[in-house]
């Protein structure tokens, strides 16, 4: 929430912009969220030391439901029944996922080989999605593509994080430093940062959310079964999976379209679209009163 607000009180682009992440630093507000970014990260890199990536990812969810709660109690701002729903449609459908799919498996060791494949495949379909993200003018699409972009830059970014401290814990400080998963992670971190801040500026949460929370989700499961072996159930257990997957998608949708996340999260998308109402009404009211 707070990343969103102060990127958009930072001039908009038709491109990236270079001294976009420059401009932030200059607001107290951006900072404070990258405080809590920080902290996120220590719990994720210690969840990810002791759990799949399989189960700690696609917890990343509750990221929209738990911001419009926490901010509805500190602005004494009222969340609707409609909202609740939501949030109860999101933690069920993660409960019925993850119960489904019930992944296992904690390989604290991945070759070369099958990171290069992996590396390979991600980052060219970041680049593949930032290219065609900057073909489109500012808008839904523009957004949605940046939001999958940044959510597979957000799975990778904890595919090497696993990675780093498992050599952290198992070989020590030195070790950790001169690893090449620990300055792979670092770089895919800050360019999912800046894919963030780009796809906060592009459109409306409805557009980028989604995609975010569902992007990071499904590649994490992806990168879990192909670089650590984890495993989740198959067969007919795919039916309550997608049904999960499904419940979370209606409840994300539902959470990004009520008036309190585009308030908190958004709200010079809805005075700027406010005026642009005013903006077509006028010559309507104008041809009325020719006569």
């Amino acid at each position: 929430m707070l990343q969103r607000k102060a990127a958009l009180t930072v001039p908009r682009s038709e491109g990236f912009r270079a001294g976009l992440i420059l401009d932030l630093l200059r607001r107290p507000v951006w900072l404070a969220g990258i405080l809590a970014v920080i902290a996120a990260a220590v719990c994720q890199a210690l969840a990810l030391a002791t759990g799949p990536l399989t189960i700690v990812q696609p917890l990343f969810v509750l990221e929209l439901p738990l911001t419009l709660i926490v901010a509805s109690l500190l602005m004494h701002r009222h969340l609707s029944g409609r909202g609740w729903l939501a949030v109860a449609v999101v933690v069920a459908g993660l409960a019925v996922a993850l119960f489904a799919a019930s992944p296992s498996g904690n390989r604290t060791h991945v070759p070369l080989d099958r990171w290069v494949p992996a590396l390979a495949v991600c980052m060219g379909l970041v680049v593949g999605l930032a290219l065609a993200a900057l073909r489109r003018p500012e808008g839904r699409a523009r957004a949605a593509l940046l939001g999958a972009a940044t959510a597979i830059s957000y799975a990778l970014t904890a595919a090497l994080m696993k990675a780093a401290t498992h050599i952290l814990e198992e070989q020590g400080l030195g070790a950790f430093l001169t690893a090449w998963q620990t300055y792979a992670f670092a770089a895919t971190g800050v360019c999912a940062l800046f894919l963030l801040e780009n796809a906060l500026q592009a459109g409306p949460l409805v557009a980028s959310q989604p995609a975010l929370t569902l992007g990071d989700a499904l590649v994490s499961l992806a990168l879990g079964i192909t670089l650590y072996e984890e495993e989740i159930r198959s067969g007919w257990w795919l039916l309550p999976q997608l049904l999960g997957v499904a419940l979370i998608a209606a409840g994300v949708l539902a959470l990004a379209r009520i008036p309190l996340a585009q308030s908190v999260v958004a709200p010079e998308d809805e005075q700027r679209t406010q005026e642009e109402r005013r903006a077509q009404d006028r010559p309507q009211q104008q041809h009325h009163q020719a006569p």
